[in-house]
């Protein structure tokens, strides 16, 4: 009753409204540092990669570099013929326009398609490829303008800047969307779980102004490690899931013990007994979290250490606001029911009885039948079970989720399609770039050319080529088109017979050359093959950090290594679903997406990581009600039967509210966040109903006192004489 977590909570429950007014303050001053310094967003050389970034360093270096565009199509209106002349007229009112914009670094010629029927002005902006989407309202302006002036056409803008642009609105919508769906529910399930709107309201305010915080000091942090745009979404997911489960978690304890104690201890006792338990729960399972995504930093990636600051800073002030804020507004609210119920003393009523005690009810009674019964039956059925889900995932495809997998109901991605169509040669570039002393630039042009020649021999390219030299002579860069989609088959097998047979034999030949191709192909080629050569290191830290914490957090190294396998396991199964389900066709219009056949290259790490993380909320959780029966005396089978069902009706709630949060991620129209989203849905409902439920109980049960090796806390409350205190029923599981 003396460790830090309970002196916080104390000091809380004795000043009640400083703690109240500092988180306030705290959240407040969070956004205010936030809004001042803004966010720090990653800039084009934060996601170089594998040979691609490499290629892209040298290009940027001589300021060869590629630049963003925009495309401009005039074509005529539907059902009838393109005037080529007043297309031309339009080309030419477009391309004066265009050239006056600062934004803007030059305008191609016109370019016709072959079918004569569609007219192509490209326009090339300035500055960071990043930075572009937010230069395309000017450049949407002059198009819209020429519109206006001739009727009579279509023109329509697409490009990488407005494709982006058009994610972002997109993905702003739906995170609006999930939010009105989670809300809502979130709060009625709270509100059956306490039946009460004051205490239901508790967890879900507690877990929004944690966001607002989180939100406001990731924009801090973000000026030591670079936003790459995903950080509010997982913030937004993690939060709101972490944040109420956190509040939960320590409001049912006090709850429970305020129901046992029968109005004999005081508010701020309560909250110091609930801190002493769930409050240290809640404080290893955030420290865990925030270890087992740390390991993510290893990566090497801008993204997944975006995913990754975001969901540590959001864990963190979680915690904090579970061992601050919440014991303060435990106590008014506790003081409020006091006086209540010594009102309804003095006019005679009954007490109310409160709701929130430990009991499992009949449910959790079957549900513990099969271990308590059959714990070996038990433990081999649900493992064969959970390996049988484990299956699909042996064949995992990762691809890099491009353009082309973007929601065909952004605007910009409809004209992109009728682009390719048009202009299939303008479908992919690939760009060669070579470094070598200016002396031998001459035989470097030599050697692009020849890589030309080639290239107008093989059906994989489009013969269209453009070689270029820096001012000192010693970068030069070659661009070739491919007329394939950048996620087909065929692009790939033209970037392999550029980097494997074009340019060994040509470019590599040259004494002291430094190549390398990059291109959208070669983004999405090597940064898969970057993940998978970081992914041994990125594991292993995983499993180390996850058997450090749990061996922390119980003192048994037997724990420590059911913990690993339990998780693995449910991590395993959750991603087997994946597969399953987004590989195929089968779900497509039951979760409304077109399948690509592959699941996004940054999800099976990031959410193998996160769901490691997440499955110690459980595991600290229910184990920690397990080993407090048993360094009470319980033997340890009755304290296996007794923690988890004594758990299991803040389980239950917690399971229900995480899987609604992240089920609302399924709605949205970014294939990556839907697979998220369903993936975590799935592996909280099997974390809490099959492994914590079926396997962890039956495992303990075999396993016996063996569960607590090396502990000596518990090993010498058990060899005492068994105490079960009254406020400890046993469990009936016949």
């Amino acid at each position: 009753m003396n460790s830090l977590t309970v002196r916080v909570a104390r000091w809380s429950a004795r000043h009640p409204w400083r703690a109240i007014v500092g988180w306030l303050v705290f959240v407040v001053l969070c956004l205010g540092a936030g809004s001042a310094v803004g966010m720090n967003s990653a800039k084009t050389a934060d996601y170089r990669v594998g040979e691609a970034g490499r290629a892209e360093a040298l290009a940027a270096e001589a300021h060869l570099e590629r630049r963003s565009a925009e495309q401009v199509l005039i074509s005529s209106r539907p059902g009838g013929a393109l005037d080529q002349a007043a297309a031309r007229a339009a080309a030419e009112d477009l391309t004066d326009r265009m050239r006056r914009l600062p934004e803007v670094a030059g305008v191609a010629d016109p370019l016709l398609s072959p079918d004569r029927e569609t007219l192509m002005v490209e326009v090339t902006l300035k500055g960071e490829e990043r930075d572009a989407k937010d230069k395309v309202d000017a450049l949407v302006a002059q198009t819209a303008a020429v519109q206006k002036s001739h009727p009579e056409l279509l023109l329509e803008e697409t490009g990488s800047p407005s494709v982006s642009k058009g994610v972002d609105k997109q993905r702003g919508e739906d995170l609006a969307l999930s939010e009105a769906i989670t809300l809502p529910v979130t709060l009625l399930t709270l509100l059956v779980v306490f039946g009460s709107v004051t205490m239901a309201g508790v967890p879900l305010l507690l877990a929004l102004s944690s966001i607002a915080a989180a939100v406001g000091l990731s924009m801090v942090v973000s000026h030591v490690s670079p936003d790459a745009g995903v950080g509010t979404n997982v913030i937004l997911m993690i939060g709101l899931a972490v944040g109420v489960d956190y509040t939960l978690f320590h409001l049912k304890r006090e709850r429970e013990e305020r129901a046992r104690s029968g109005g004999r201890l005081s508010s701020e006792a309560l909250v110091e007994l609930a801190a002493a338990t769930s409050g240290r729960a809640v404080v290893v399972s955030g420290f865990a979290v925030v270890a087992s995504t740390a390991t993510l930093y290893l990566a090497a990636d801008v993204i997944f250490s975006s995913l990754a600051t975001g969901t540590i800073v959001v864990v963190l002030v979680a915690v904090a606001s579970s061992l601050t804020a919440l014991p303060a507004l435990l106590v008014k609210l506790g003081q409020r029911a006091e006086r209540r119920a010594l009102r309804r003393a003095e006019r005679g009523k009954p007490a109310r009885r409160v709701r929130g005690g430990g009991g499992g009810g009949r449910m959790w009674n079957a549900l513990l039948r099969p271990a308590a019964r059959h714990p070996l039956a038990t433990l081999c059925v649900s493992v064969l079970a959970l390996l049988a889900l484990v299956v699909p995932l042996t064949g995992l495809k990762i691809t890099e989720m491009s353009r082309d997998t973007h929601s065909r109901e952004i605007p910009a991605m409809q004209v992109y399609d009728r682009l390719n169509e048009a202009f299939p040669g303008q479908r992919v570039t690939h760009q060669v770039v070579v470094r070598a002393g200016a002396a031998r630039s001459a035989e470097v042009t030599a050697a692009l050319r020849e890589v030309v020649r080639r290239a107008e021999a093989d059906p994989l390219f489009t013969g269209a080529s453009r070689i270029r030299t820096s001012a000192d002579d010693r970068t030069s860069t070659l661009e070739l088109g491919v007329p394939h989609l950048g996620n087909s088959d065929e692009a790939y097998d033209s970037l392999d017979r550029l980097r494997d047979d074009f340019l060994p034999a040509t470019v590599g030949r040259i004494a002291g050359a430094e190549y390398g191709v990059s291109g959208d192909v070669a983004r999405y080629a090597d940064y898969p093959a970057h993940q998978n050569g970081k992914l041994p290191l990125v594991l292993g830290a995983l499993l180390l950090v996850t058997f450090a914490m749990t061996v922390y957090a119980f003192r048994s190294v037997v724990l420590g290594l059911l913990g690993v396998a339990l998780n693995l396991l449910s991590a395993a199964a959750a991603l087997g679903m994946l597969v399953l389900v987004f590989q195929g066709t089968w779900a497509e219009g039951l979760l409304g997406f077109d399948s690509t056949g592959s699941v996004g290259s940054r999800v099976p790490l990031f959410l193998f990581v996160i769901l490691f993380g997440l499955s110690m909320d459980y595991q600290v959780f229910v184990v920690s009600r397990i080993r407090e029966a048993a360094l009470a005396g319980v033997p340890t089978r009755q304290a296996v039967l007794d923690g988890i069902r004594s758990s299991a009706s803040v389980v239950t709630s917690a399971a229900v509210v995480m899987t609604t949060v992240f089920a609302s991620f399924v709605f949205l129209h970014i294939i990556e966040m839907k697979q998220i989203g369903f993936v975590l849905a799935a592996a909280v409902l099997i974390d809490a109903f099959v492994v914590r439920v079926m396997v962890l109980p039956a495992a303990m049960l075999l396993l016996g006192e063996s569960s607590w090796w090396p502990s000596r806390a518990v090993r010498r409350a058990l060899a005492v004489p068994e105490k079960t205190p009254s406020s400890r029923p046993a469990v009936d599981v016949r």
